[in-house]
């Protein structure tokens, strides 16, 4: 099956593990997919859908893998829209988003993965995470005071925690991978002007000015600050059984089609089919084919003899 975008592209957005990561240099905002305007991703968006919704049929079916969906970025990069978007099409029993906000009180008394084990994707279904455990070595990074808030022994926190979670977080992820859990992680990468440009779109319209906070602006103070933490989280936690993309996301419709496009691709890897039947229970369903059938007659002759 053609493919929605040309695999040299994904090639590009695929962070090597490794790789020491320059998020301003290395990995552009704008996706440059010649011929295709924004029509034409909503055309390749489109059929990346019904893909995605034939395959994830039989995921569901199979019941022997999961999809484990990570979205990070900046806000205001179009998580929500994308999720909403690349999703639009699948059966919603096979499907489930969870937001990960400031962790409560009940949270911050267990592990910073405790949350997410307790809202993983059973085998059969894609699990969304909008935001994830990736929060604790880049907002808290950012924040240490946050760090400070979460009653780890103070023996603990010293300049090796971040390595400490990198190797926690890797490790976590192979656990899941062998498990049959599959683990695609995305980084929306917007640029500041864009970020600027979508805020003053949700003050200028009433309709969207749910989604602005004032923090948003005191959080876009600490743009270059988040840069610099997720390359080092790159660097540590694109691994060769969970890498990291790094999608373009100044372009809402170009960033869509990546994000299905990986998925895809994923998911035809895997090989998927409908369950067989053995011999045996072929057996009874044509039995019950035919005692189906006989009721059918049998209705029909007593409608005729009334």
């Amino acid at each position: 099956m053609k493919p929605l975008l040309d695999k040299s592209i994904l090639k590009s957005l695929r962070v090597p593990p490794g790789k020491k990561v320059n998020l301003r240099k290395d990995y552009p905002t704008a996706l440059k997919v010649p011929a295709v305007d924004k029509n034409g991703a909503r055309e390749l968006l489109d059929e990346g859908t019904r893909r995605i919704a034939a395959l994830q049929d039989k995921l569901y079916a199979q019941n022997t893998y999961a999809i484990l969906m990570i979205f990070q970025a900046l806000d205001a990069a179009g998580k929500d829209g994308t999720i909403k978007h690349v999703m639009s099409g699948i059966n919603p029993q096979g499907c489930q988003v969870f937001s990960f906000k400031a962790p409560s009180q009940q949270e911050l008394d267990h592990g910073y993965l405790w949350r997410n084990f307790l809202t993983l994707p059973e085998r059969g279904r894609i699990g969304i995470f909008n935001r994830s455990y990736y929060e604790e070595v880049l907002v808290v990074r950012v924040h240490p005071e946050f760090l400070a808030a979460q009653q780890i022994p103070e023996s603990r926190l010293g300049k090796g925690i971040w390595k400490q979670r990198f190797e926690e977080i890797n490790n976590f992820e192979k656990y899941l991978v062998g498990n049959g859990t599959i683990v695609l992680k995305y980084f929306l990468h917007v640029s500041k002007d864009e970020q600027k440009k979508r805020f003053i779109e949700r003050i200028d319209n009433p309709n969207k000015n749910w989604k602005f906070s004032v923090n948003d602006i005191r959080e876009r103070a600490f743009f270059d600050d988040y840069l610099d933490a997720f390359e080092d989280c790159f660097r540590n936690t694109s691994t060769p059984w969970a890498p990291w993309h790094v999608i373009p996301a100044d372009s809402k419709p170009l960033a869509r089609v990546a994000v299905a496009d990986i998925l895809c691709r994923t998911l035809e890897g895997l090989k998927l089919r409908y369950p067989e039947v053995s011999q045996e229970k072929r057996v009874e369903l044509l039995q019950a084919r035919e005692r189906l059938l006989e009721e059918e007659e049998t209705h029909r002759a007593k409608t005729a003899g009334s």
